[in-house]
């Protein structure tokens, strides 16, 4: 039975190996066949061996199930561009920070701000994220990367203060309209 089966192997790789035969037609047309013309003369092509790849190990994939801790392996996750001893100046309170993350963001996950402690605005992949009107005095802020809506990651929380210009100062009031005189 074996000597059978290796007999089918070898058969099976004789039209692997088959002759290319080159002639020129009745028309002059160049033909190349794996069959010899009959009545002519044909030109025997040598062929280069053919390409092989090597069987390459299978890579184990991170299955679905893993934990969060095991999913998340940024090694740097922090904020930057925020100010650590001067109160940042935003008279309307929009500014924005960026995010330093090591390695890249992976497909799936997302980028979101916890402003004291809570989430803030909409889960985003851009590293640049905008603060809208927020009001002066001091806030604590950290980023976190999100799978979904599940929190996967969260950078340390840093404190800064906002300062911004006071609206009932009588000094940044601008000065009421003078009656005009009658004529």
């Amino acid at each position: 039975m074996r000597l059978l089966t290796v007999f089918l192997f070898c058969a099976l790789a004789l039209p692997a190996s088959a002759q290319i035969y080159k002639y020129t037609d009745d028309r002059g047309n160049v033909v190349y066949s794996d069959q010899p013309p009959e009545g002519r003369t044909a030109q025997t092509i040598e062929l280069a061996p053919t390409n092989t790849v090597e069987a390459q190990a299978p890579v184990d994939m991170p299955s679905h199930t893993e934990t969060a801790e095991q999913s998340a392996a940024y090694t740097v996750l922090r904020l930057k561009d925020l100010p650590s001893a001067d109160a940042i100046r935003a008279n309307n309170g929009t500014f924005s920070v960026g995010v330093e993350i090591q390695p890249r963001l992976q497909s799936g996950h997302s980028l979101r701000l916890l402003l004291d402690g809570r989430p803030y605005g909409k889960p985003t992949t851009a590293p640049r994220l905008q603060l809208t009107n927020i009001d002066r005095g001091e806030h604590s802020l950290a980023v976190e990367v999100l799978s979904g809506d599940t929190p996967l990651q969260t950078s340390q929380t840093q404190t800064f203060t906002v300062q911004r210009v006071h609206t009932n100062n009588p000094a940044t009031r601008p000065p009421k309209p003078q009656p005009k005189p009658a004529p």
